[in-house]
């Protein structure tokens, strides 16, 4: 079978694998679709800089698999040949007190694996995965949609939860990468109105296209049109996907009294007063990692229901032997997702 590997330095290497075998308890999953993420392009496609949870062992890359059983391996009950599934991405110990909450994510045993970081993740042919991880995908939705659930949407989906987004709340979401895209359109999902803040217009572009109320690029007067729109309170809540200084900054700027703020982006610092930003205002600030296992089956539930689609934020897909331009383009930031597929 086909695989890529991602050596560093944007650099994607194409080679052949053995098609491996399910023991107990896995499963063969023939790809359909495989997403490319951000942490790739900061961890692993341009240097080899992540440590503990991020470090990569040269394996097949790609951590937002989705696809059908081929075939199982002895003990293995929940799945059959021809179910599709979607693929939470990291195998925990399963002991720990994260693991047994479904947050293989914050497994810090030296068992943890994700798949596309420590074992062969979804940019091949095929993947071996733990039944445990898996997720029947519903009929509703396609591959594609479940590919980007698995980290994306699923990391969207956990910061919407943790800070209790309802119709009652007026949200601004800093950063239209796919995570903050996903905030978007499950943030306007659930009733709330979405002011969405980035510096690219393509990313504005499919923020408005995915419910977002208001758009604006971030400047001197950001905050000052954040007041306007909320009639001088500021936004119910707030959740940085941006991972910048600045950006985390304006949601406790922009935040109204007793809000909530939920910090998600990845890497970067960011300093603050908290006796006039965070203490005096009330705020409740959060941090988000990822989602849980439960909550992944959760939200394929919900977007099945309500006929949601995070495709719709996929603007470029590319065959397997093109993954080098896949990766070029994602790189380029001016994309939405973009997705490895299979026929």
């Amino acid at each position: 079978m086909l695989g890529a590997v991602l050596p560093g330095q944007e650099r994607v290497e194409l080679k052949e694998f053995p098609t491996p075998e399910p023991g107990h308890g896995q499963v063969l999953v023939r790809m359909k679709a495989s997403a490319l993420c951000g942490s790739d392009l900061r961890a692993i496609y341009h240097e080899h800089a992540g440590e503990g949870a991020e470090r990569y062992q040269g394996c097949i890359a790609g951590h937002e698999p989705c696809g059908i059983v081929e075939s199982v391996g002895p003990g293995v009950r929940g799945f059959s040949e021809g179910d599709r599934v979607a693929i939470y991405h990291i195998v925990g110990c399963g002991c720990c007190r994260n693991c047994r909450m479904g947050f293989m994510i914050g497994c810090t045993s030296p068992e943890r694996a994700a798949y596309g970081w420590q074992r062969d993740g979804g940019h091949a042919d095929y993947m071996l995965a733990e039944e445990r991880t898996l997720i029947h995908l519903p009929d509703e939705l396609s591959y594609t949609d479940g590919a980007l659930v698995a980290c994306s949407y699923g990391t969207a989906y956990q910061a919407v939860l943790r800070a209790g987004v309802s119709g009652r709340d007026r949200v601004l979401v800093v950063g239209l990468g796919p995570v903050g895209l996903g905030v978007t359109q499950l943030s306007a999902a659930s009733g709330a109105e979405v002011i969405g803040v980035d510096p690219r217009p393509e990313r504005l572009e499919l923020a408005g296209r995915v419910g977002a109320s208001h758009l604006l690029v971030p400047d001197e007067h950001t905050k000052g049109a954040i007041l306007e729109l909320t009639a001088g309170q500021g936004a119910e809540v707030g959740i940085d996907c941006s991972g910048s200084e600045a950006g985390r900054h304006l949601c406790l700027e922009a935040a109204r009294d007793w809000g909530r703020v939920v910090y998600v982006g990845e890497g970067g610092s960011v300093t603050f007063e908290p006796s006039p930003l965070l203490l005096h205002k009330q705020l409740t600030l959060m941090g988000s990692w990822v989602c849980g296992l439960a909550q992944m089956e959760d939200l394929l539930g919900f977007l099945a229901r309500r006929d949601l689609h995070p495709e719709n934020i996929v603007t470029h897909r590319y065959p397997l032997t093109e993954a080098a331009e896949a990766y070029r383009i994602f790189d380029s930031g001016k994309s939405g997702k973009t997705v490895i597929v299979w026929d």
